[in-house]
């Protein structure tokens, strides 16, 4: 039997789940795929990690993949320019769909665009559940310890008020894009429910701050005439990022081996 090619992978960022992807990558995490090199911020910081570093038309080039690690405004950026490029693009910032425009320029080809489940699931469920009309409703609770929420638009106030909490507050009860725009890095979640059901304008999206908060917890509920569903999942946070789950990269590195070799996956 002809042996498969390996699928060449360019990481678009090199941050906290970048690094770790990029390790899992070189160390067989992925089997069939190979990492082809790093679009990085700061020029060097591939490079000292032993990595190719290339500018987007090099990993465009370069690559059968590109996995976009950089968070939601890089996504926005330069998502596009990948899937319009006709290269296939694995989102990690998937709040970049939040807004219609992005979502077209993102989804509508020639390129592919594939989501990450990132920090939870039950999405496939959903999916199948939202065809011919079978959701109606959903809602994402959210729950992280305060510092992990911190956020550049606050005033030191806020900051303060934030930071010195002593039981758990709601901080934000929105739609997906209230919750994207004023969190950027805490709920991606909100964005993968909406894109999995279509309910953008139906989903609710709950903020919680608990100072005592060992895990971040995603709770996921959605209704309508298929039926009642009820997601939750706890997360260890990433040690030097808490506003992401460990969990994250994982699932990137999972994508990445059911993309290079897919029999056997779940469909």
């Amino acid at each position: 039997m002809p042996q498969q090619p390996l699928l060449r992978v360019a990481l678009l960022g090199l941050g906290a789940i970048g690094a770790r992807v990029a390790d899992g990558l070189r160390n067989g995490a992925a089997p069939g795929a190979v990492l082809a090199g790093a679009v990085v911020r700061t020029p060097g910081a591939a490079t000292a990690r032993g990595i190719a570093e290339l500018d987007l038309d090099d990993a465009i080039a370069s690559s059968d993949l590109v996995v976009e690690c950089a968070g939601v405004l890089a996504a926005r950026e330069l998502g596009p320019r990948v899937i319009a490029a006709g290269r296939d693009l694995l989102l990690v910032s998937i709040g970049a769909l939040a807004d219609p425009a992005d979502r077209a320029r993102l989804l509508d080809g020639p390129g592919v665009c594939r989501l990450s489940s990132g920090a939870i699931g039950g999405l496939d469920l959903l999916r199948a559940a939202t065809r011919d009309g079978g959701l109606a409703r959903a809602s994402l609770t959210t729950t992280k310890r305060p510092e992990a929420l911190v956020q550049p638009w606050m005033t030191e106030t806020e900051r303060a008020a934030l930071l010195g909490l002593t039981e758990p507050t709601r901080i934000l009860t929105g739609t997906v894009q209230d919750a994207i725009e004023r969190f950027p890095s805490s709920l991606n979640v909100a964005v993968a429910l909406a894109a999995a059901t279509g309910l953008w304008d139906e989903t609710e999206v709950r903020l919680v701050a608990d100072p005592s908060a060992p895990h971040t917890e995603h709770v996921i509920e959605a209704s309508g005439p298929a039926g009642e569903y009820r997601f939750a999942a706890a997360n260890a946070p990433l040690p030097e990022r808490p506003a992401s789950s460990g969990i994250v990269s994982q699932a990137v590195l999972r994508g990445i081996a059911d993309l290079a070799r897919p029999g056997g996956t779940f469909v």
